[in-house]
């Protein structure tokens, strides 16, 4: 038996749930993304006393390591890492455009489409990838620019289906017969399905040197 808190506060929502064996048990989760700070650690505390299960018994910790919103990114690591030091518990890392695509996959009925989720990097920028039914690669994660030759090589002979909040600024460029698009949601059970498969594989991160897939470097602008 595994107990797995998950945490995502890669992007506009936040989420947190308590797993056993790969089925939520419980969630929070918080559509302010300024806020997602001060929402984790009281949402964290809360799950506990609501399952009646102290942090201690928790047997990991599963954090969305990125692509997504910097600070988003730095406030779930240093939360997950800070719990995993303290209670003595392994940390397991997942990436955010991965398990979009799990959501996507877990209520599709077309099963022969690509996946590809977008997160909003700013301006025409998007952080994406493309997967396949299995969850397998076609394009590996990074951040693109997108113009009107962008996914050109996958769309002849694929149909690729296309969401996230990055999608609604590629819909307007792009007219491809093979391009769909959808409103699809992170689903907190697709995540302790992710997390509860790492657990079995004890694929874990040094809770040390861990750090964000960023995918691109953080730009500040600097006032004169």
């Amino acid at each position: 038996m595994s107990l797995i808190l998950n945490i995502d506060t890669a992007t506009e929502t936040a989420h947190v749930s308590i797993a056993k064996d790969g089925t939520v048990l419980a969630s929070f989760q918080n559509e302010l993304q300024k806020d997602h700070g001060s929402f984790l650690q009281p949402a964290i505390q809360r799950l506990g006393r609501d399952l009646a299960i102290p942090l201690k018994d928790i047997d990991a910790i599963a954090v969305t390591g990125g692509p997504g919103s910097y600070t988003g990114l730095r406030v779930g690591l240093a939360s997950a890492k800070g719990l995993c030091y303290v209670l003595g518990k392994p940390l397991i890392m997942l990436s955010t455009l991965e398990l979009l695509a799990a959501s996507a996959l877990s209520g599709a009925t077309n099963t022969s489409i690509l996946l590809c989720p977008m997160i909003d990097a700013r301006r025409m920028e998007v952080f994406t990838a493309v997967y396949d039914e299995q969850l397998a690669e076609i394009i590996s994660p990074c951040a693109m620019k997108l113009d009107d030759h962008s996914f050109e090589g996958q769309l002849i002979n694929n149909k690729i289906l296309f969401f996230g909040s990055g999608a609604t600024k590629w819909k307007t460029i792009c007219n491809h017969h093979n391009a769909s698009f959808e409103s699809i949601a992170f689903k907190p059970q697709a995540m302790s399905t992710m997390s509860f498969t790492q657990f079995s594989l004890s694929k874990f991160y040094d809770t040390a040197y861990c750090e964000p897939f960023y995918l691109k470097e953080h730009q500040t602008v600097t006032k004169r």
